[in-house]
């Protein structure tokens, strides 16, 4: 356990290695973030970033495809080109075959190649299939650039299930200790979702309220308009249950369950945040029956423009993955107890959104009779992307004589406009917590098993059901039963015009 928070300093020095450094993650998130990062001056005075892939580019052909990306995905009033210079100017690749001896020792050439001071890091991010990342560790571990200072960032997911996670867990852990591992899930470096910690525990009106007694239930939604793109041989073997529910979604409940820590600190929060993990009511298999609805989207219209199937995007039609997942589940402690937690996810919806919803209970007794207009429930809506922010919706009276005419309004909060600033990426803040040592929002081992144990259940009982994920247009709100499952406890989904 921590006792004490502990200060995080930029490095005097770092080496980010980027494994699979040619890939749409690199290029299109993690170079444009560390750019961002340079351009504000928050990179340490010596840093290097090498990108290591299968490709045969040179130095100058990753700094080209760099620079590209950097066009494509940084807007234009922040490429300052003394900056672009001096950010590709410390970029070099190196092309390197896992299997290949030599290919490490150029990489070991080129990591040791030059003196270090004192408290300087070496970063080593794998963007690159779960499968691979015991095997680079161990090849890490071999040549000789692992050290204390040293930090390993692995992307979801963490295996397929939970005996595969403990596997990838043990690889990686044989060559670094558990505080030189970054489990990252972006989600969590988004401004609203840290500002969910702020909302609850630095604001003293609303933890009186955020319980049993006072919470009717929680709405957690993640909706793409998007299909599976170029990654339907991975998702396909995933599916929206290990793609989002097990990581994302769980990860968001968390931060909305979590007990008050004693201080924001490395270890604190996450360790809240695995008790309410193993606090989750179990999956038994009729609790599945009941409780999960699985979809996958069919021909439809998204933004008025005609999209295909799944089917037709994966190229065959005897899959039975899910694009769509909707859940109840209950937080069995003593805050929570009684309070359902609706989670929903999908692919080709109608609309792209990331939002928790806390709605709380009618007030118990209606002191208006006679009063005219309508009234609903008042809700904190807490609003992840597209466009960060909160709404807090009451119930307010219409202005004018003549009695009480009740109407529901809103109070909004726009990051965008209440700071006036460009909100940055959430890669940024993680990679710099990665520079820094600060593993606050990365997932522990721990977290990473008690999610899989939750889930596990879930893919058994489906793996045992002949039926296949029902069906939904593309651009709805995905499968009928969705809304039926919230219907039957007399409550309905949040949508945008509600």
């Amino acid at each position: 356990m921590e006792q004490h928070p502990t200060s995080h300093v930029l490095p005097d020095s770092c080496d980010f290695t980027v494994f699979g450094g040619t890939g749409d993650l690199a290029l299109r998130k993690l170079l444009p973030a560390l750019y961002h990062r340079d351009l504000e001056g928050q990179l340490p005075a010596d840093y290097r970033i090498l990108g290591v892939s299968m490709s045969d580019l040179d130095d100058a052909g990753w700094r080209d495809a760099v620079h590209a990306a950097l066009e494509t995905f940084v807007a234009a009033d922040q490429l300052v080109t003394p900056v672009v210079d001096r950010f590709l100017a410390r970029l070099y690749h190196l092309r390197l075959d896992a299997q290949n001896p030599a290919d490490w020792d150029r990489f070991h050439t080129i990591l040791k190649d030059r003196a270090h001071p004192e408290n300087a890091v070496r970063v080593f991010y794998l963007a690159v299939a779960p499968r691979l990342f015991g095997s680079i560790c161990q090849r890490l571990d071999e040549i000789g650039v692992v050290d204390e200072r040293a930090r390993v960032v692995l992307e979801k997911p963490i295996g397929h299930d939970l005996a595969s996670a403990r596997e990838v867990n043990e690889a990686v852990g044989r060559v670094f200790d558990e505080s030189q591992i970054f489990r990252i899930d972006h989600y969590l470096g988004k401004e609203s979702v840290q500002n969910l910690l702020v909302t609850r525990f630095a604001n003293t009106f609303l933890e009186p309220l955020w319980n049993s007694r006072w919470v009717d239930h929680v709405q957690i939604t993640v909706s793409e308009t998007v299909g599976i793109g170029g990654r339907g041989e991975y998702y396909d073997h995933a599916g929206a249950l290990r793609d989002m529910v097990q990581n994302h979604l769980l990860q968001l409940l968390c931060l909305v369950a979590m007990e008050p820590p004693t201080y924001v600190g490395r270890e604190t929060v996450r360790d809240e945040k695995v008790k309410v993990l193993h606090a989750l009511k179990p999956m038994t298999p009729d609790a599945v029956d009941r409780d999960i609805v699985r979809g996958r989207y069919d021909v439809g219209l998204v933004d008025g423009a005609p999209v295909p199937s799944y089917s037709d995007d994966l190229g065959h039609s005897g899959s039975r993955t899910e694009t769509f997942v909707a859940l109840k589940t209950e937080v069995q402690n003593w805050r929570w107890a009684g309070v359902p937690f609706y989670l929903r996810t999908g692919k080709r919806m109608d609309r792209r959104a990331s939002e928790i919803v806390v709605f709380f209970k009618e007030p118990p007794h209606s002191m208006f009779p006679g009063a005219e207009g309508v009234t609903a429930p008042n809700r904190l809506h807490i609003l992840v992307q597209p466009d960060e922010g909160m709404r807090l919706h009451l119930t307010a009276k219409e202005p004018g004589p003549g009695g009480y005419r009740l109407r529901p309004v809103s109070l909004d909060l726009s990051y965008a406009a209440a700071f006036d600033a460009r909100l940055p990426d959430a890669y940024e803040r993680l990679l710099m917590d990665v520079i820094k040592g600060n593993p606050t929002l990365f997932m522990r081992r721990d977290e990473v098993e008690a999610a899989w144990t939750w889930t596990e259940p879930i893919l058994r009982r489906w793996s045992t059901m002949p039926d296949r994920p029902k069906r939904y247009p593309a651009g709805t709100t995905g499968p009928t039963a969705a809304a039926m499952l919230l219907e039957r406890d007399g409550r309905t989904w949040q949508e945008p015009d509600q």
